[in-house]
């Protein structure tokens, strides 16, 4: 039950979005699961509510904001553009019978293409306001290192899409990484299917297993085992560009003193290197707003188990001595999101969302 203190807090939240210069959005409680569904996958299930319609198919109670904001802005939004939202975002609780399943969230959304650095140093800045009365822990991050440092990968464009979808899965990516290095052995079944494969076409194998059962047809199974062939003759990932990989996900320290170690790895894969100079750019715009990047907390992997459309910065605003509750902020940057939804159209973006329920408990 959401009490009328926390609408309220909603409201003033909402008022100060708007006095920055955001136009407010609202957007259905009810959502198409196919749009949610081919952006996040079947994982999406786990945490949303569904529910079947007859005639529109299966939809899902919100599970957040920014993906319908996203669609409407891509349709028929002007550049560049702010919105703000309030009400209520539904999320299923499997394993914490204490952790709400319907909450307020509050957000803000930044389109703008001129100014990359400055929105994001904007959004932080904004949110760190408006739950500033909380004396918030501020902890920042950017996917779009690890994201630049696995496209840089001397690796073949398989391995780097599979390792690029695993990012927001910590235990699944490092498998990924360990098994492209040789790191783990090539496990016995695979084993030997892969010298059977050395010998026989893979629709020959087929045909031999018999009738086909499951969803997948002949076709599908071969190019599994064609590919499956083909990542096995590729050379593995250098132990130097994967020691970078490995530095990048252990960095925690200063947004200021990450820099230099960035600059430094983007000398083994230089791709990095416009990485860095974006997280400089962000740094100058945040001190220009009254921030310390020598004070704010950095890692590149944090974010990684947050919302997977996140692709850039990344931050969260947490109250001090309160690890039993979720943020009370939290943002990031989902330029390629706009591309998904933007049929051909694209525009960089960030945002993020305050649980005023969490300000009301504090």
């Amino acid at each position: 039950m959401i009490s009328a203190e926390d609408r309220a807090r909603a409201a003033d939240l909402l008022a100060r979005f708007r006095a920055a210069g955001a136009q407010m959005v609202e957007t259905p409680i009810l959502q198409p699961a196919g749009a949610l569904l081919d952006l996040y996958g079947e994982d999406i299930r786990a945490r949303a509510f569904t529910t079947q319609d007859p005639l529109a198919g299966e939809m899902m109670l919100r599970p957040d904001f920014t993906v319908p904001v996203v669609q409407a802005h891509m349709e028929n939004g002007a550049e560049p553009a702010r919105y703000c939202y309030a009400g209520e975002v539904f999320r299923r609780q499997e394993v914490d019978e204490g952790r709400p399943r319907e909450y307020l969230q509050v957000g803000y959304e930044a389109f703008d293409r001129d100014d990359p650095a400055g929105a994001d140093a904007e959004v932080f800045d904004l949110l760190l306001q408006a739950v500033s009365a909380a004396a918030p822990v501020a902890a920042t991050g950017d996917l779009g290192v690890l994201i630049a440092a696995v496209d840089a990968l001397t690796t073949s464009d398989r391995r780097r899409a599979a390792l690029r979808r695993h990012i927001w899965r910590p235990t699944r990516f490092r498998r990924l990484i360990d098994r492209f290095t040789g790191t783990t052995p090539t496990p016995a079944t695979r084993a030997t299917l892969l010298a059977q494969l050395a010998d026989t076409p893979a629709e020959t194998l087929i045909a031999a297993a018999g009738p086909a059962v499951g969803l997948r047809d002949r076709a599908e199974i071969a190019a599994r085992l064609n590919a499956l062939a083909e990542d096995a003759a590729t050379e593995p990932i250098t132990r130097t560009e994967a020691d970078v990989i490995d530095g990048l996900l252990s960095l925690d320290t200063t947004m200021t003193l990450a820099i230099p170690p960035l600059r430094d790895m983007g000398v083994d894969l230089p791709g990095l290197g416009p990485a860095a100079d974006r997280l400089e750019a962000r740094a100058e715009a945040l001190a220009r707003r009254g921030h310390d990047p020598a004070a704010l907390s950095f890692a590149p992997a944090r974010g990684r188990t947050a919302m997977e459309y996140y692709d850039g910065f990344v931050f969260t605003l947490s109250a001090p001595g309160r690890p039993d509750l979720p943020p009370l902020a939290t943002g990031g940057r989902y330029d390629a999101l706009t591309a998904v939804l933007g049929r051909g159209r694209s525009i960089p973006a960030v945002g993020g969302v305050v649980r005023p329920g969490l300000l009301g408990r504090l």
